[in-house]
């Protein structure tokens, strides 16, 4: 299952079942999970642990050195889950020290051709990254959230659940859950309604995050007011709360 033309480093641990293609190059302090597959000409550098039943294409350049100036060789880390899929030509750095050390990806992700995920990112479950978006530094995305082809994410920016970015918009602030934007800068749209209806939470809950939105952004009330109003009104949705939640969490401010 390992090809006998890729490099592996002694000290690398590479569980039962991995499938390594030719010319990959697996360095020290990586670790790679059961019946996980890497192709051709991927490169994985460590300390990187990636769970089982990933796949990763070929030219991907996983765990490589943060592109960060402040960067000194110190030791950090890159945390993959299982089930992920990682496209041809992905970028993926570790940590660096000045925030947590650490780059981390979910399960069942879902990361499309020539993307790039920078230092220190923290990405959840099962989110889709189209080809050549591209995450700063220090940028958390949460469940289930989609960003289009091209899509550019300032650092330190937080995208909600389930939101939703079109394909080339500029992110320089936080999305809410379930909202969705485009253009540059970033302009919410309205709902993911498609996201929604892929989650079949019913017409009570589509309802209360359509009047949330609604007081959020067509009432032009001031963003206190408007989070007074919707947990006043709407506060026995638990999709509404999450909403909510994802708003008094920004530091950036959101997208508005």
């Amino acid at each position: 299952m390992i090809h006998k033309l890729s490099l592996i480093d002694p000290l690398a641990k590479i569980d039962d079942g991995v499938t390594i293609g030719p010319y990959s190059v697996i360095g020290p302090e990586v670790e790679i999970g059961k019946n996980s597959i890497i192709h051709s000409h991927v490169v994985i550098e460590g300390p990187t642990k990636i769970g089982k039943n990933n796949e990763i294409f070929q030219f991907a350049s996983i765990g490589g050195d943060p592109q960060d100036k402040k960067y000194k060789n110190e030791k950090t880390f890159l945390e993959i889950g299982n089930d992920n899929v990682i496209r041809e030509g992905v970028t993926i750095n570790r940590g660096t020290v000045q925030e947590n050390s650490l780059t981390k990806i979910g399960s069942k992700n879902l990361i499309m051709a020539y993307c790039h995920i920078a230092h220190d990112c923290e990405i959840h479950d099962e989110v889709v990254l189209v080809n050549n978006a591209s995450l700063a530094g220090c940028v958390k995305i949460d469940k289930g959230a989609i960003l289009g082809g091209f899509s550019l994410v300032h650092q330190f920016c937080k995208v909600g659940q389930y939101s939703f970015s079109a394909m080339g918009s500029s992110i320089g602030k936080d999305i809410p859950a379930f909202v969705r934007v485009s253009g540059s800068p970033a302009f919410p749209r309205g709902l993911n309604t498609t996201g929604i209806q892929r989650l079949n939470l019913g017409k009570e809950v589509s309802d209360g995050l359509k009047e949330a939105y609604k007081i959020l952004y067509l009432r032009n009330l001031k963003l206190k007011d408007a989070i007074n109003e919707i947990s006043k009104k709407l506060n026995k949705i638990s999709e509404v709360q999450i909403l909510l939640d994802s708003i008094k969490a920004s530091e950036r401010g959101i997208v508005r």
